[in-house]
């Protein structure tokens, strides 16, 4: 079974499609994929069904559901021509719960997790270029916001949230590798649309002030700062970051050559305020 929850869900077995169109089934699926060979409690697929007002046929209800995505793997499985396993093979019921086998199946956050991690590794070492690769490709396995079309519940809410905090980190260390390989004039670019995208983003104006003025902007740099200031004290009364600070008193000092490309690696050092 090969799931994908980095854009649109998406749930196949040989290839087959066993995504439902319904949205309640779609967040019993959603759930069930995001914790793939696990077991996922009864308790918890019904808060992401009903939150804390659950109907007194929730159970019941959760059953049916459970029973049509049966019907979609079990469908797959007969025009797979699989033979010796059943959808409740796949589909298994436990005590207290359910759990989704993917039997060696491609999940694609766990190999966007694998990626990152990799990427990140990288980075420590000091590799750069290994790490930049590394991280894009992590990054290419995004189609879109996490589970883009499914009605989130509190549960699914949570994790997708949790992923796209996931994406923008191996971002944010993937533009830094770019800078510290000298491509700054490059990341301009991508770096205007992401600060317009996260106004709030302290390590990535970090990062587009340090590209603008390496790329002899300096003038755009310090208006960037100027702009992400005014926005974090009109909407959260703060000021921004020492550590951003410090790279703008470096900007109105240095020339473009000396700021160094490390003057953008804000990221473990400023919270990330919101988008």
């Amino acid at each position: 079974m090969d799931i994908e929850v980095l854009g649109a869900l998406s749930v196949s077995e040989h290839g087959i499609s066993v995504t439902p169109t319904a949205p309640k089934p779609r967040q019993v699926l959603a759930l069930l994929a995001l914790h793939a060979d696990r077991v996922v409690p009864v308790s918890s697929l019904v808060e992401e069904l009903w939150d804390d007002e659950p109907p007194r046929s929730a159970r019941t209800t959760l059953q049916t559901y459970v029973l049509q995505l049966r019907e979609l793997i079990g469908e797959a499985l007969a025009q797979a021509g699989e033979r010796g396993v059943t959808a409740k093979d796949i589909l298994v019921t436990l005590p207290g719960g359910y759990r989704l086998n993917t039997r060696g199946g491609r999940v694609d956050f766990r190999e966007f997790e694998k990626q990152a991690g990799a990427g990140y590794r990288a980075m420590d070492a000091e590799d750069f270029a290994g790490a930049a690769r590394r991280l894009r490709e992590a990054l290419s396995l995004w189609t879109g916001a996490a589970l883009a079309d499914v009605t989130a519940g509190s549960r699914t809410g949570l994790e997708a949230k949790r992923l796209d905090e996931a994406r923008l980190c191996a971002l944010d260390q993937r533009i830094e590798a770019d800078l510290r390989l000298g491509r700054h004039r490059e990341l301009v670019s991508e770096l205007t649309v992401l600060v317009n995208r996260h106004r709030l983003h302290e390590s990535l104006h970090g990062q587009y002030m340090v590209a603008l003025h390496r790329s002899g902007r300096r003038g755009e740099a310090l208006n960037a700062y100027q702009r992400l200031r005014t926005t974090l004290v009109r909407e959260l009364g703060l000021e921004p970051s020492a550590t951003l600070r410090r790279l703008q008193r470096s900007i109105l000092l240095a020339t473009p050559e000396t700021v160094p490309a490390r003057g953008a690696a804000i990221a473990g050092q400023a919270v990330a305020l919101g988008s």
